[in-house]
């Protein structure tokens, strides 16, 4: 992100701050570039300010929540995501942040004084100079509260003309951090739920029913082996510990190497690695290599708790598929369709009945024979397909193709 573009005509008043935030910050599409300008506008007012920050919850899988930290004499402001097990750290209870949370209109904390609250966030704030420190709740629709504080470093703190025209922000900056967010937000849940590149497409306006383009594509579908069983069997929150423990060893290396999980199906996923990257099927063979490397891993912990080892099947074919919208008139579903979708989904079923954990087809092996040791299966019925398919499995590693 850029710094912001602060403009030449120093601010008079909190009233001139205001109108900027309400009407000269719509073609900012980041919240920590308007905060950091914004805290630049409030010094060139005469504020004293040294140091500020927002809190804001996000909704998000792996974070609760983001802090935007800004600095007297930075033009960017620094942000660091903040895990969910915060609640639970001292860094968190009894802070200005957990006070807000639990409904506080104002926590002040005026740091010259003594004694004062002993809080470490408060201990260091005092190691560093700063004098006075105020926290206010930014309100969002449907009461969801996030924090935005302010701190200066003049002695004796702010004065209640430096508090007042503070104060004046807060209902815009509340109305413009909500917009940022929403706006993240939907970026944020539709990379969750669909995958980066079909979430991008959504964004850009392929949301009609039917919308979609051919795309060349690696295609790569697996499959838990024996779930039903575990899953009867099992206690709740194991088996979805486990799925979730399966899905990360092999959802990572399929993100880390350029590929996109399209969908979960039960215990399943759909992902895809466009040929537009040349080196889209080496991409998806080391991400093979590297999930089951982690599967293996995996099944060691698991057999240290007496469980069985943990298998799997993974079906690889290359072509053409339709990635659109799919769907009935008030439901769609982004993802990708076609006779290569159903042969991968084939193999996969057939790595079961042949032993091999991963299969690929001819028409895919020829595009990394070069590169990876290959082991040739044989040609077999595939149904749903005319002709025996030539197949290959994978175990791993790089070299040439092995003989049947």
């Amino acid at each position: 992100m850029n710094a912001p573009n602060i403009e030449s005509v120093t601010p008079q008043s909190g009233d001139d701050v205001v109108a900027w935030l309400t009407n000269e910050t719509r073609d900012e599409r980041f919240i920590d570039n308007i905060f950091a300008e914004l805290c630049v506008r409030l010094q060139q007012t005469g504020i004293p300010l040294k140091r500020a920050t927002m809190n804001l919850l996000i909704q998000h899988p792996q974070w609760l929540g983001a802090r935007i930290i800004w600095g007297d004499g930075k033009r960017e402001a620094e942000i660091t995501r903040v895990d969910y097990e915060v609640r639970e750290r001292s860094e968190y209870i009894g802070s200005p942040v957990y006070e807000i949370h639990q409904g506080a209109g104002e926590v002040r904390e005026r740091l010259e004084r003594a004694p004062g609250r002993t809080h470490a966030l408060f201990d260091e704030m005092r190691a560093q100079g700063l004098t006075d420190y105020v926290a206010w709740p930014l309100l969002h629709t449907l009461g969801k509260r996030h924090v935005v504080t302010f701190a200066t470093d003049r002695s004796g703190g702010f004065d209640d003309a430096d508090i007042a025209e503070l104060r004046k922000v807060l209902p815009v900056l509340a109305l413009v951090s909500e917009i940022r967010m929403k706006n993240r937000l939907a970026r944020t849940l539709l990379e969750t739920y669909v995958g980066t590149h079909a979430g991008e497409m959504i964004l850009a306006g392929a949301t009609r029913r039917g919308s979609g383009t051919t795309v060349r594509a690696a295609i790569m579908i697996c499959d838990l082996r024996d779930f039903t069983r575990i899953s009867d069997s099992w206690p709740r929150d194991d088996v979805i510990d486990l799925l979730n423990d399966y899905f990360d060893a092999m959802s990572e290396p399929i993100a880390r190497h350029g590929g996109e999980i399209l969908k979960f199906i039960g215990d399943g996923l759909l992902a895809i690695f466009p040929l537009s990257d040349p080196r889209a099927c080496a991409n998806l063979l080391h991400a093979v290599s590297e999930a089951r490397q982690a599967m293996a891993a995996l099944s060691e912990k698991n057999s240290m708790m007496g469980r069985a080892p943990m298998n799997y099947g993974i079906g690889v074919h290359v072509g053409d598929v339709m990635y659109g919208n799919i769907g009935s008139s008030s439901r769609l579903d982004f993802t990708v369709i076609g006779p290569a979708v159903n042969m991968a989904s084939r193999l996969e079923a057939l790595t079961k009945q042949l032993g091999r954990p991963v299969l690929l087809s001819r028409a895919f092996a020829e595009l990394v024979e070069r590169e990876f040791e290959l082991e040739h299966v044989g040609k077999y019925e595939v149904r749903g397909f005319s002709d025996p398919i030539e197949l290959f499995a994978f175990h791993g590693g790089g070299g040439r193709l092995a003989a049947a």
